[in-house]
C-alpha cells in the first residue's frame, strides 16, 4: 500500500502493521524526535485512570498506551486487529489481556467501559464515523472518548516544515530502521490526509458523542480530542 485515502483495504493495513510490529515502538520514537513518550503522558493524564476504571485501548499495538493505564490500577483492554502487534505486545508486556477486535465491529457488550481511548489508529480504520459510533455504543452513560492522533499544525511555516518532514526526512529515517519503510511512507500520507483539529471534532459529535473538545500537543503536530457519552 503506497497511498492513504478513505477506502483502505483492512487486511492490507493489517498485514503492514504485521510487518513492523517487532520496532513499530522504536521506529515511532526516532520519527516523532523522542516527543512519543511526552505526548503518551497527556493522554494518559486526560484519561485520568484510576482503580476500578474499566477502559478500552483501541489500535493499542504493542500496549505502549495501555501499560501506564493498567500501572494506574485500571482494568484495561489493549485491542488490535493486527496479528503481529498483538503478538509483540504479549511478548514485551504478558501482564496485560491483548485482544483481538475491529474497531468497526467491537466483540464487547453496550455500555462496558468507562474510557475508550485510540491512540494514533482511528486514521487507519476503514470506516472513521463507524468506529466512532461502535467506542459511543461500548462506553456507559457519562463515560469519555479519548483521541490521540497527529493533527495539523497551527503555525503556517511550521506546517510547510512539517510536512516536508513527514514526505521526505520520514521515509529517510524509516528505510535505515524499518523492516518495511513503505509502511512509514504510507503513514505518513495518512497523516496529511487526516482531517484537521476541527473537522475531527465535528465527526465525533456527528457520531453521538457531546462536549466535545480538544488540546493540541507540541503546535498542533498531535491533538488530543476528548468528548463524554451523554
Amino acid at each position: 500500500m503506497s497511498r492513504a485515502n478513505l477506502d483502505k483495504d483492512p487486511d492490507e493495513i493489517a498485514a503492514m502493521f504485521d510487518g513492523v510490529a517487532k520496532r513499530y515502538d522504536l521506529v515511532n520514537d526516532l520519527l516523532s524526535l523522542g516527543r512519543t513518550r511526552a505526548w503518551r503522558k497527556v493522554t494518559t493524564a486526560t484519561i485520568a485512570p484510576a482503580p476500578g476504571m474499566k477502559i478500552l485501548d483501541l489500535a493499542a499495538g504493542t500496549g505502549s498506551s495501555s501499560q501506564p493505564l493498567a500501572a494506574a490500577g485500571a482494568d484495561v483492554i489493549p485491542a488490535d486487529f493486527s496479528e503481529g502487534m498483538l503478538a509483540a505486545g504479549r511478548a514485551a508486556r504478558p501482564n496485560l489481556p491483548f485482544t483481538k477486535a475491529d474497531a468497526l465491529n467491537l466483540p464487547f457488550a453496550a455500555a462496558t467501559f468507562d474510557v475508550v481511548t485510540f491512540s494514533y489508529g482511528l486514521r487507519n480504520t476503514t470506516d472513521i464515523d463507524k468506529a466512532l459510533r461502535e467506542a459511543l455504543r461500548v462506553t456507559k452513560p457519562g463515560g469519555r472518548l479519548v483521541i490521540a492522533e497527529f493533527s495539523h499544525p497551527l503555525w503556517r511555516p511550521f506546517r510547510t516544515i512539517y510536512s516536508n518532514y513527514l514526505m521526505k526526512a520520514l521515509p529517510a529515517i524509516a528505510r535505515r530502521t524499518s523492516s518495511n519503510p513503505d509502511a512509514y511512507i504510507y503513514l505518513a500520507e495518512s497523516i496529511r490526509a487526516w482531517p484537521n483539529q476541527e473537522e475531527l471534532a465535528k465527526r465525533i459529535t456527528r457520531a453521538g458523542w457531546s462536549q466535545v473538545g480538544w488540546r493540541n500537543l507540541t503546535g498542533g503536530v498531535v491533538a488530543v480530542h476528548r468528548a463524554i457519552k451523554a
